[in-house]
């Protein structure tokens, strides 16, 4: 059995996965390299054919129409044969030395006693144009190199999230927990780091900036003027979250707390969106999505819309909405806009 299953969804994406592809293949035999070609045009399929004819025990290229980002996700989840589980989008890439350095940990972690829901590590901001490279790490908030439970998480600082560059789950915790992210749909890496959780026990940081996330690209879903354009499915993400806290059961107080800061950030998100785009629709959409919150989950609504950012993204009048756009470097820090 393969160690680690990595899934690199591909749409149009000739122009540079072979990077990622590449780096993936250092870690040998442990691992298995499930590249989806989700509908592409161009060269992709191509390319993805190339690597499984001349690495037949390491890479498995599937075709399938164009679902978008999440049902790529949902390809690679059903057919991973690993232990473990991890998501690598086209345009990005792994650091060899942590890479490396991570096998070796899981490795050793499936030799011992505990099972291990969770791997974190630290991702990079490969952003164009900046020559010093921002990193988020996680040792202010989780103990370092060894196996942690929920009760032993400390205090996430104000734009720390762990996301989809930061994580690597056990597979059958992915099979068993029920998640389908949806098709067609952007943003989903949000609902990739936040069902799962509940389900998450035993966890365990590695201070290695493993993930590289490339940011710089016209056309890249984090782009401010294209995330504009798309706010409607940043709201359906977003109601899912909300539906999702409404009825998840959690096992810890730190863990619920967490998830909230999450929801907290992406209301956060959604709101300053509508609120740049600034049209009367728009406008009626943000109180639509506080509206809905209160509906499904008057406690958290409570919570969120008096705490911090909330209070900031409901100042009424066009003064409140200059406020609430000062917000936006938070918003900048945890997405990563361009």
């Amino acid at each position: 059995m393969k160690l680690l299953t990595i899934a690199i969804p591909c749409y149009n994406s000739e122009a540079y996965m072979s990077k990622a592809i590449e780096c993936c293949l250092k870690g040998g035999e442990d691992v298995e390299i499930i590249v989806v070609d989700d509908g592409s045009k161009d060269g992709t399929a191509k390319i993805a054919d190339e690597y499984q004819a001349k690495y037949p025990t390491i890479v498995k290229a599937i075709h399938q129409p164009n679902g978008g980002h999440g049902e790529a996700v949902n390809t690679g989840i059903r057919n991973a044969e690993g232990l473990f589980f991890k998501v690598l989008d086209s345009d990005d890439w792994l650091n060899e030395e942590a890479f490396k350095k991570v096998l070796a940990k899981l490795k050793e972690i499936v030799g011992g006693n505990t099972a291990l829901d969770l791997m974190i590590c630290n991702f990079v901001y490969e952003k164009e144009e900046k020559k010093h490279k921002k990193v988020m790490t996680y040792k202010s908030a989780l103990p370092k190199d060894e196996i942690f439970t929920w009760a032993d998480v400390k205090r996430f600082l104000p734009g720390q999230y762990i996301l989809m560059h930061s994580v690597i789950y056990r597979t059958r915790l992915l099979k068993d927990c029920g998640m389908v992210l949806p098709s067609h749909t952007f943003y989903v890496d949000n609902l990739f780091v936040f069902e799962p959780l509940p389900f998450v026990k035993n966890m365990y940081y590695m201070d290695v900036n493993l993930y590289r996330y490339y940011i710089g690209r016209e056309d890249q879903s984090v782009n401010e003027k294209i995330m504009i354009g798309r706010v409607d499915q940043q709201l359906l993400v977003n109601h899912r979250m909300i539906d999702y806290m409404a009825k998840a059961k959690f096992s810890n107080n730190k863990q619920y707390k967490y998830m909230l800061n999450y929801l907290d950030i992406i209301m956060t998100i959604s709101s300053i969106l509508l609120i740049k785009e600034g049209s009367k629709d728009s406008l009626n959409k943000k109180k639509e999505l506080w509206q809905y919150l209160r509906d499904r989950d008057n406690r958290d609504y409570f919570r969120l819309r008096f705490g911090l950012l909330g209070s900031q993204m409901n100042i009424p009048g066009r003064a409140g909405r200059k406020i609430s756009v000062a917000e936006y470097k938070i918003a900048q820090r945890f997405v990563g806009f361009n």
